[in-house]
Formats: C-alpha cells, structure tokens, sequence
C-alpha cells in the first residue's frame, strides 16, 4: 500500500488568548482534515519523549524510525547534505544564521528574514584559511548559511556563537579538550565575518532601503557526517520528498531518499503548499511512500502570528482535498512551535492516520485538543514507522 506521510512543521501549539483561548489549530476551519480524522485514528504524539523539546532535524530522524540519540551528531552535517554540499571525514560542519548586529548586541537573528543577495555574502566568507582551517560557506533556505571547516584535528563538541537571543554575540567554547582547535577558529571566523560583511555593498545598499543589514554569521549546531541505514534498505519502501527546507532535505538525502524538486517549494510563508501536493500525488506512482514538509505554521510560530497559523492550516487543508489520496495517509507536525512562547516546545503534536482497517476512533476534528481523546494517544515518532509498517500488513511478529 502507498503511503502519503505530511509533516505541518511546528503545527502544534498551545490556547492562545486572541483566538478566544482555542490553538491555532482549532480555530481554523479544516473540513478535509476533519473528514480524514472522522474515517480513521487520531492521538497526541510525544515526537521524542515526554518533557523534551525537540528540534527538526532530530524530530525528523525519529519520524523516519532513526533514534536521534544514536544517530544524532550536529544539525550542521544535515545543512550541508540540504544544500548539495559533501563532507569529507574530518569536516565539522555548522548551521549558521546571517542577523544584524549593532554596537555589539544582536537586533535580528535573522537579518530580516534576508531572501535575496545571501550568495554574494557567502562568496565573500568562503575561501579563507584560519590556522591552517580551509573555510567553506555556502548560503542556505533565506537568512541560512552551512559553514564547514576542513583541516586536521578537528572536533565538534563546542556550545554555539548563536545565543539564541538577542544579546552580544557568543564565543564558542570548547566541551573537550581536543575541541579546542576547534572552537578558536570558530571565533575568528566570526570576526572576520562581522568585518566583511560590515562593509560589503549588499549590505549598504540594505541599509539605504531601511533594511537590516546581513553584517553577521551565528554559528551553531557543529557537527560530523554520520553514516545511516538507507531508508528503503531499513523499512522496505521506495521513497521520495518534497521540501523546500535544507535542513529537511538534508535529513532525508542522507536516508537515501528521492528528492523531487518543486517550483514554488520555497521554505517560506510564501510556499506553494497546491503544487507540492500535486508533486506528491504523481510521485505516488513510482514510491512507496512520499514525505512532505510544509515549513510555513513553524515561521508563524516562531513570528508569535497566532492568526498566520490559522491561515496556513486552513490552506494545507484545501490544498489536500484537492488531489486524490493513497491507501495510507499520515498527517502530524515535528514539534510545536508555540505563538505565545515564540519557540519549540515539548507540548504533544497531533498525529492523524487514514488507512483501511484501522481502528477508527471518536474525534471527528483535527486539532490538539480533540485528538487528545484518539487511540494514538501516547504513541512517540520512533514508533510511528512501525506502526505504519503493521497497516502496510509488513510489520513482523515479536516472539513466537
């Protein structure tokens, strides 16, 4: 049986006051995905575990069945793999934000959201060599960029320069000894990249439209390539996404999936959300199963837009009715990204599942609240492929 499995990335979230104390979710008018939940199960999924806020990169390794304690390294490696960029042994590579830093304090960690312009700023960064370090960079989805170092004795246990908030900018320190090669050449690139990028013309022209400039790099997420067991080898399906994340794409090159490129599959607010799932209803006729990632309820999120999250619920909902659907469909978010808290949160996603003979189960919306009240409630996304597996009548029997 095909399987069509959507990630809403951060859909899930918590009652928010303008939305008369309901989720953005249950605020939005979402008959397809009511239907879907009415003809099959629903629950909360605890994407990791209970407690634990996960990120998108290891929220999307467990969906896939991949334990991110053991496989996780770094979100920097999934960066490089998103954008076509190979590691060799020893690289450490780092996701990496462009912002705007003033009189020393960061204003914007993400440059405005900067879209066009970024190549130039990361041409002007790569090539550099810092204590014997060749410097690589190369920009990403938006205001991203992937920074890889390439020398000897390199070590990925260092914090990040990214504080995550808006104060100065941090130094990398070393978690190991044998890191601290490592974290110093972090930090030098990070002063040689405020010097470039200070007086590089984008950036003035920027300033002269009232735009923040792009005049920083904050790095974080250092990591090495990590090898994993492809996809089909380790599940039995042939399979394909569409995604217009790097770090999405990273995620799912790296488990040896098909990539389908879609116009109009940005990353952003902005994405097609139709022509993906029009990508995806044609990629069913030669996969098994089709991931899609749509981006835009995490950036609401993240942007505090409660009423941005209704909107984009209500077009991926009309955007499904309107291909036709496979035996399995499998809806859910990664995580939470939460209007009122501007961030992830370890809050329970909800999970739908459409499939012949399942046990179908009371909740007739599709929202936090009501798929609270399914039979997958309490279900983790380490589990959730092997619960496919079963409705695909391909799970195996534990014991005699």
């Amino acid at each position: 049986m095909k399987v069509l499995f959507i990630v809403c990335d951060g859909l899930g979230d918590r009652s928010i006051e303008e939305l008369g104390w309901k989720t953005p979710l249950e605020a939005a008018e979402t008959p397809v995905l009511d239907r879907l939940c009415s003809e099959g199960a629903c629950g909360l999924m605890h994407v990791i575990s209970p407690g634990v806020i996960p990120g998108s990169d290891t929220a999307h390794l467990a969906l896939m069945g991949y334990d991110p304690y053991k496989y996780y390294s770094g979100r920097g490696p999934f960066e490089a793999a998103g954008i076509g960029l190979e590691l060799r042994e020893g690289d450490v590579a780092l996701r990496c934000n462009f912002a705007t830093v003033e009189n020393g304090r960061i204003v914007d960690r993400r440059a405005g959201r900067i879209k066009e312009g970024t190549e130039k700023l990361a041409e002007a960064l790569s090539g550099m060599s810092i204590d014997g370090v060749e410097i690589i960079f190369r920009a990403a989805t938006e205001h991203r960029g992937v920074l890889v170092l390439r020398g000897d004795d390199l070590d990925p246990r260092i914090t990040d320069v990214d504080p995550h908030g808006l104060t100065g900018v941090a130094e990398a320190r070393p978690l190991a000894p044998e890191a601290r090669k490592t974290a110093d050449v972090v930090n030098q690139f990070t002063r040689r990249a405020m010097e470039i990028l200070g007086r590089h013309p984008l950036n003035a022209e920027r300033a002269e439209r009232g735009l923040p400039p792009a005049n920083a790099v904050l790095a974080r997420g250092a990591g090495i390539a990590v090898s994993f067991e492809p996809f089909e080898r380790k599940w039995g399906m042939k399979a394909a996404a569409i995604t217009g994340v790097a770090l999405v794409k990273g995620v799912c090159r790296t488990l040896g999936m098909d990539m389908v490129d879609v116009k109009g599959a940005t990353g952003g607010v902005d994405t097609d959300v139709d022509a993906k799932f029009r990508a995806a209803e044609r990629a069913l006729r030669t996969h098994d199963l089709v991931f899609v990632n749509v981006k835009a309820p995490d950036i609401y999120g993240h942007d505090g837009d409660a009423r941005g999250k209704v909107r984009i619920a209500e077009r991926i909902d009309a955007a499904l009715g309107s291909i036709e659907l496979p035996e399995i469909t499998v809806v859910c978010a990664d995580h939470s990204t939460s209007a009122c808290a501007k961030n992830h949160t370890s809050d329970p996603v909800p999970l739908l599942i459409r499939a012949p003979c399942i046990r179908r189960d009371r909740p007739e919306r599709f929202n936090e609240i009501d798929a609270a009240g399914g039979v997958l409630s309490g279900i983790r996304g380490m589990e959730l492929m092997n619960y496919i597996q079963d409705l695909r009548g391909k799970a195996e029997k534990f014991g005699a």
